[in-house]
């Protein structure tokens, strides 16, 4: 008797701590605001720093001839050259590319970091994640997100390489049509594994390092939501931890655009050697090429305008998105 009291007295435990973590999980309305909010952040994020983000590119591109050698430098020569538009360039396809990408990844974040703590909850009592598991469910989230918007960045890349003297495109759509009928469709795709390798480190740690940092923040100073942290607080969090994810993946960041532009012939101003045009049969071959001809410091070319531009890119994004689901009034929260 007492025996299936306890087992009918369990049961309607089990099924409240099912409903419970049923209950977590947001409607369609909730995920609509919160890709609304993923993708403003990540277009209002990328057009802040948009003429560093170029410059970073045609740097990592540029072969022995140093065209552009440093921030300043490199700034005053797209100006001169191209006027005030050049240091846009290649935003437009860049924003087309990085909002549904930023949309994607946060909503994927959100979902994996949810389903995982759900998962504890039920098993383990507590929902709390930890830093590995951030950092594994920030990982799959970049590659899901990169997966599904590279063809947009590989065009955004050869959109933004040309210069006012080498012009071989007309747009995105005219891009993707040269590219296609002159490479093959599969050309959309280069670069794309060291894409992956390196968007598994670098959006692993952004959002592993941000949502710790700012778990660590809130248990010093006794806060109980983490939106008693302060704007400023919050930047904090989001430019160490792109200044840290950045660092770790960038070499494979350089494998990516020096792939792209492979066998390119309007690379050729900047990418060649001898007056020919580099062309790598793979990421293997375009890492042993590029160490073995300019050194180990050609992975890391324009890494110091990338840190100007990732700092504060980062961190605009985590905070804009967090505000943006705030004003929508989006129920659930990254590090909920």
């Amino acid at each position: 008797m007492s025996n299936s009291a306890e087992e009918s007295s369990s049961q309607p435990q089990a099924q409240q701590q099912q409903q419970a973590v049923v209950s977590t999980r947001p409607g369609i309305g909730a995920i609509c605001k919160s890709l609304v909010a993923g993708g403003v952040a990540g277009g209002l994020s990328r057009t802040a720093v948009a003429p560093l983000e170029r410059l970073k590119i045609l740097m990592q591109v540029q072969g022995n001839e140093k065209v552009y050698r440093g921030v300043w430098q490199g700034l005053v020569h797209m100006t001169r050259t191209e006027g005030l538009r050049g240091l846009l360039k290649g935003n437009l396809t860049n924003c087309v590319r990085i909002i549904p990408n930023s949309a994607v990844k946060f909503l994927t974040y959100e979902q994996l970091s949810r389903e995982m703590s759900d998962h504890y909850r039920a098993t383990r009592g507590s929902g709390e994640l930890t830093p590995a598991l951030r950092l594994l469910a920030g990982a799959c989230a970049g590659i899901i997100a990169m997966s599904a918007t590279y063809p947009l960045d590989m065009v955004r890349g050869r959109l933004t390489v040309q210069e006012g003297r080498n012009q071989q495109y007309r747009g995105i759509v005219h891009a993707a049509r040269v590219i296609i009928a002159e490479e093959g469709a599969r050309a959309l795709y280069k670069g794309w594994l060291p894409s992956v390798i390196g968007v598994i480190p670098y959006v692993g740690l952004n959002f592993a390092v941000y949502e710790s940092l700012k778990a660590g923040l809130q248990k010093q100073y006794g806060l109980r939501d983490e939106r008693e942290l302060s704007i400023a607080a919050r930047l904090g969090c989001g430019a160490a931890a792109g200044s840290m994810g950045q660092t770790v993946a960038y070499p494979f960041d350089v494998a990516r655009r020096r792939l792209q532009v492979s066998g390119w012939q309007g690379a050729r101003d900047l990418h060649s050697h001898g007056g020919n045009v580099v062309a790598y049969t793979g990421m293997v071959d375009c890492f042993a090429r590029t160490v073995r001809e300019e050194g180990m410091q050609a992975l890391f070319k324009g890494l110091w305008p990338n840190y100007l531009k990732v700092v504060p890119s980062i961190a605009i994004a985590f905070v804009t998105y967090e505000q943006m689901k705030e004003a929508l009034g989006v129920e659930f929260r990254i590090s909920e």
